[in-house]
């Protein structure tokens, strides 16, 4: 039923891609590899050197350089992302300072460095300093009172909208691919499509200075997504220096699966998780080679963010917490429903997010891109200003949610009522009741979590940077922080019902609100992504806790259970779908009963299908077909009337060689014979020279008969990476399924409109 065999008659394929001319074995924008064709070449390549390597000493030094090259380049991958990580976090920690006020002393300081330099800075007023003023003060000469107030908030606004128009401009005018958070699209060229462009340099030049521009905007947004995006580009820059990359497709793409792990490690401080996500979300083809530098890139790009130390707390994230309390087995309950929390979020967010974005692309709401960002900038820090949860940068947001209320703790969310004859260590303080500024803390965090919920929906996916994993990482841990204060109050004040008696005396501290925040985040963004296995590993790392697996294990998986129940498609795969990129998800299950035959082309009633024949077609009748058709290669057979197939030949090879052919050999003329025999056909006297192009015919194509089923073919589509597969009976050729035609029959299937799969 099926025929594999070596992809391009190995040796020839060589000899031709050998030859001194361009663009051989490349690919057009916006069409998808080969991928068993990349492997092909590749074998080929490294048999090659192998047997060069025993010829001479110079020879074999060139076979370990080729074999060290992988590490280099991952070595080089990680060291250029961290350090560009390092510089966004520095950047936009001083840029979100900048809306509220500046350091005199020295004007590039964020108010914490321009605070810790001071030496007259207090304890108790940490925050305050005489380095630092705000715009009031710096302008007015009044930092309390009505008139102050109004300034800086409208200073606030001013900063947020300069710093937004700043960003979408020069997205639309030097990189439009620069926008979003690329995930969506790195998942499609890593499955292997190609986007020219998406990964150049000027993407990366241009991502990297508006990414902190819209970070420090205030916008409901994270650097965490693009930041993927970020590393993959620098991926594609360094596999572009070492031919073993830049000329295969598939060797490519096992770089940007590992740059896309080293751009989670540093956006998390996430090394493992890194390449976890990596494997279970990004990538499509992860063999074990990869697996390994994946996990070199990782480490090399947290070790290099650890030494640029851009948050002066020696760790690699602004949210890094240490629990000191032990979770009960009575949590869990609070801790699932956690979890159905995350799911819900997740279904209602995607849902609104899609249908606005899809509202975005067919009104002419998408002709202003700029005037939306400037809107949608305004409202967010209208609003924002005057609650001081959502004024400050998410990181910091959730670094508060997250954190366990000490001793040392000014923050309100720790202003609990204190026992005056408490003798206890800094680290156990007890339960206590809820002072004032905790029940303002909880109608702040509620109306800023409506907020967030409302406002993400609509700025994801603008023509911006914008990341998704910190806006619902906040919605999470907002939601979290206000259901483990409930708890706690609820056991301080009725520690003897049943269910708080066996683990819950007076005097202990049993509840610690941070760690149903963390558990909170992990739910909402595995409900919003469907992230499971990674998603722990990440959370894990950041608090450093071992003993809180099972509360997150818990949460994420009840978070995906649940959104699953609405629909199974997270936001990256959503947001796939809606801008109609050719990919096949190996998640996605194909139950139905239909036949090769019902999905091949030509279909019944429509025109035959376009073939070359053997030795009876002229260069001119092979110019002419390919300028009257625009598919991406022909079958070649016999002859037209016995169909019996021979191979398939790729339409860029034959224009090249052809191309290359009246260049190079005198004698080739439009009325040449072009064959794909061994031998030359017996031709009249005086003809013109024939032209020979057997070496670019792939002789073994993928063949299945015409009552394979599609849940066949749709799975060798999946696991081998096909371009298009020939439908054959007893050798003759009757059609052909390209991943095109699979992907529509899947949509048709799925009552979904076919015509959505918009690229080739």
């Amino acid at each position: 039923m099926i025929n594999a065999g070596d992809m391009n008659g190995s040796g020839n394929l060589m000899d031709f891609l050998d030859e001194p001319f361009p663009d051989v074995g490349t690919y057009e924008d916006f069409h998808t590899i080969d991928w068993l064709r990349e492997k092909s070449r590749d074998t080929d390549r490294h048999r090659k050197i192998t047997s060069k390597s025993k010829e001479s000493i110079w020879e074999f030094i060139k076979s370990l350089l080729d074999a060290w090259s992988g590490w280099v380049v991952m070595l080089l991958i990680g060291l250029l992302a961290g350090t560009l990580a390092g510089v966004i976090d520095l950047a936009v920690d001083w840029m979100t300072d900048l809306k509220e006020g500046v350091c005199l002393s020295a004007f590039w300081y964020s108010h914490e460095q321009c605070c810790w330099t001071s030496n007259e800075t207090t304890f108790d007023d940490r925050d305050k300093c005489p380095q630092w003023q705000k715009w009031s003060e710096l302008l007015v000469s009044q930092s309390e009172g009505a008139s102050a107030y109004i300034l800086n908030y409208f200073l606030y606004i001013m900063w947020a909208l300069c710093f937004a128009f700043l960003a979408v401009s020069l997205v639309r005018v030097f990189a439009p691919y620069a926008c979003g958070s690329g995930i969506p699209e790195i998942k499609t060229i890593l499955s292997g499509f190609i986007i020219r462009g998406y990964l150049g340099k000027w993407t990366l030049l241009i991502k990297t200075v508006t990414l902190v521009l819209v970070v420090s905007s205030g916008l409901s947004l994270g650097k965490e997504g693009p930041l993927v995006h970020v590393a993959c580009c620098c991926g594609n820059f360094f596999s572009s220096l070492f031919s073993k990359y830049s000329k295969n497709e598939g060797k490519r793409r096992e770089v940007l699966s590992a740059a896309a792990a080293a751009g989670v490690s540093v956006a998390f401080g996430a090394p493992i998780g890194g390449v976890l996500f990596s494997l279970e979300e990004v990538s499509y083809y992860f063999p074990l080679k990869t697996l390994w530098r994946s996990f070199f890139a990782a480490l090399v790009a947290a070790f290099t963010l650890r030494s640029i130390n851009p948050f002066g707390n020696s760790r690699l994230v602004l949210f890094y917490v240490e629990y000191h309390t032990p979770w009960y087995m009575a949590e869990l309950f609070p801790f699932i429903l956690l979890g159905v929390f995350g799911g819900l979020w997740g279904t209602l967010f995607i849902r609104c997010n899609i249908a606005w974005c899809r509202r975005r692309k067919t009104t002419r709401l998408g002709k202003y891109p700029v005037l939306e960002v400037i809107v949608i900038t305004a409202i967010t820090a209208i609003i924002a200003y005057p609650n001081p949860y959502t004024r400050r940068s998410t990181s910091e947001l959730i670094s508060e949610l997250f954190n366990d209320c000490g001793a040392l703790e000014s923050s309100q969310l720790c202003d609990y009522i204190n026992d005056p004859n408490m003798t206890r260590p800094v680290d156990d303080i007890p339960d206590r009741p809820a002072g004032p500024g905790v029940y303002t803390a909880m109608w702040q965090l509620a109306l800023a979590l409506v907020f967030k919920i409302v406002i993400t929906i609509f700025t994801f996916g603008m023509k911006i940077p914008s990341g998704l994993f910190i806006p619902s990482m906040a919605v999470g841990a907002m939601a979290g922080r206000m259901v483990g204060i409930g708890v706690e109050q609820l056991a301080y004040h009725h520690h003897d019902w049943i269910i708080f008696r066996n683990w819950c005396r007076p005097g202990a501290d049993c509840v610690t609100p941070g760690l149903y925040a963390m558990v909170g985040a992990a739910a909402c963004l595995g409900g919003v992504t469907r992230m499971t296995v990674s998603l722990v590993v990440i959370m894990f790392e950041l608090t450093g806790g071992l003993e809180y697996i099972v509360p997150l294990m818990a949460a994420a998986v009840t978070s995906k259970w649940v959104a699953d129940a609405f629909g199974k498609e997270g936001i990256y795969e959503a947001h796939i779908h809606l801008n109609g990129y050719p990919f096949l998800d190996v998640k996605d299950e194909f139950t139905h009963r239909t036949l090769a035959t019902d999905v091949m082309r030509p279909r019944r009633g429509e025109a035959p299908l376009s073939v070359l024949t053997q030795d009876s077609m002229t260069v001119e009748d092979v110019e002419t077909l390919i300028k009257e058709t625009d598919y991406n290669g022909f079958p070649v057979v016999v002859s037209k009337d016995s169909e019996r197939l021979i191979g398939f030949a790729q339409r860029r090879e034959l224009i090249l060689a052809i191309k290359n052919a009246r260049q190079r050999q005198d004698g080739v003329v439009s009325n040449s014979i072009v064959y794909f025999t061994e031998e030359p056909p017996e031709l009249p006297p005086n003809s013109p020279h024939p032209l020979k192009l057997r070496r670019i015919l792939n002789l073994s194509p993928f063949t299945v008969t015409d009552h394979t089923p599609m849940e066949t073919v749709v799975d060798i589509f999946r696991k081998l990476g096909l371009r298009q597969c020939l439908v054959t009976r007893s050798g003759r050729l009757l059609g052909i399924i390209t991943k095109k035609d699979v992907l529509r029959h899947m949509a048709q299937m799925a009552n979904q409109d076919p015509e959505s799969i918009m690229f080739n």
